[in-house]
């Protein structure tokens, strides 16, 4: 995996860290820049988000996650009497849940690492979470972990008990709390995300008016994102999705006709893609996703997203290179574009700015003839550089 193992990471300084909502620095949502990689003429523009609708054609497909963020964050305590924080992160089959055990902090809570299975922590309300075994399973029970398998008691469905006692998950470059509904976009309509499926927040009524006036389709997916934020550097675990029968057809209907499929989100691409043939044939399905996006297993049928900035050590590196890639560029492409960003201050994380990654309208992302596949052409040295701060990257 070019952008997992990292030698050398380089750090964001502070000023790229957005530590609020765009609203609190006096913009609307979709005020918030877009930075732009136009893979057709190979160049880097850059926009405000409210300008998408020009990059964009009639008949594109925009598919968005439509699952809501739960205050996934609870106060509970150890039978030692220490306060703790639960994070609420993945249901699992059984109705058991991962969890994230943290610790306070001087802003924000820290990942515990001395938590151990068979202790129960009290909850708000009467509720209490049992950690069953560390997550993913290993070899022992008695291992330390920071995610766990967990039983959750609690008097009400999960969900519902989150937004009564809960509050949202909030990192440390996130400097004070913000109401719940910050933490929500406006496709939401149904509770389920750990942390918010942030490419979609830049998005408002009317921007949404204007692109489907201009004949711009959108679709639901749901993709209940659990621990976005992998502080062990570790691949994305399990998420729960579902690809509804009405969206495949649509996939599979702006392909047929050339258009572009857009996702808006990483979550987006994950649930697509888990359910896309070797052929680029879209179909319902639901369940539980470990699809990770890697030279070894490009992409099928996205061909342009929409998605946050992300940190040098991410996973979803990868997947940017596959779209730069499907959307018919180079992959130095993407290295040039993050260093755009940082050099003119484009800020990270889920309230920072945005990066459209689009190409020629009807490109697909297959290389040779439907019936026989043949791997990509590949140029990992971009995504590894923009990791390992190697390459023409100032730090």
């Amino acid at each position: 995996m070019a952008s997992a193992g990292v030698d050398k990471e380089f750090t964001l300084s502070p000023d790229l860290e957005a530590a609020e909502p765009p609203e609190a620095r006096g913009l609307r949502r979709d005020g918030v820049r877009l930075l732009v990689s136009d893979m057709e003429r190979d160049v880097i523009e850059h926009t405000r988000f409210s300008d998408l609708p020009r990059w964009l054609d009639a008949g594109d497909l925009l598919v968005v996650n439509t699952s809501g963020t739960m205050n996934a964050a609870l106060t509970a305590t150890a039978p030692s009497g220490e306060e703790c924080e639960v994070h609420v992160l993945t249901r699992l089959p059984g109705g058991f849940w991962t969890v994230e055990v943290r610790v306070p902090g001087a802003v924000a809570s820290r990942p515990c690492r001395h938590a151990r299975a068979g202790t129960t922590l009290r909850l708000p309300g009467g509720g209490q979470a049992t950690l069953l075994a560390p997550y993913p399973l290993g070899a022992s029970l008695d291992a330390a972990s920071r995610l766990w398998i967990a039983a959750l008691i609690v008097p009400e469905r999960v969900p519902e008990y989150l937004a009564r006692f809960g509050f949202p998950i909030r990192y440390s470059y996130v400097k004070q709390p913000w109401p719940a509904s910050m933490y929500q976009t406006v496709f939401a309509t149904e509770m389920g995300s750990a942390e918010m499926p942030s490419a979609g927040r830049p998005f408002t009524p009317e921007l949404v008016t204007r692109l489907v006036s201009a004949g711009i389709q959108i679709a639901p997916v749901v993709l209940h994102t659990g621990v976005a934020s992998l502080e062990d550097h570790e691949p994305p675990y399990e998420e729960l999705y579902r690809v509804p029968p009405e969206t495949a057809e649509r996939v599979n209907a702006a392909r047929r006709n050339g258009h572009r499929v857009v996702a808006v989100g990483t979550t987006v691409v994950r649930a697509l893609e888990t359910v896309t043939d070797e052929h680029g044939t879209t179909a319902a399905g639901e369940g539980w996703t470990s699809l990770v996006i890697t030279d070894e297993r490009p992409l099928r049928v996205v061909n342009a997203l929409i998605t946050g900035l992300h940190e040098p050590h991410a996973t979803h590196l990868m997947m940017l290179a596959r779209v730069i890639e499907a959307a018919g560029g180079d992959n130095r492409h993407l290295e040039r574009a993050y260093e755009e960003a940082r050099a003119l201050g484009y800020l990270w994380h889920e309230f920072g700015d945005s990066h459209l990654i689009v190409g020629k309208k009807g490109h697909v992302p297959f290389y040779g003839s439907l019936g026989s596949r043949r791997s990509p052409p590949t140029n990992d040295r971009s995504a590894a550089a923009i990791s390992s701060g190697e390459s023409s990257w100032t730090k």
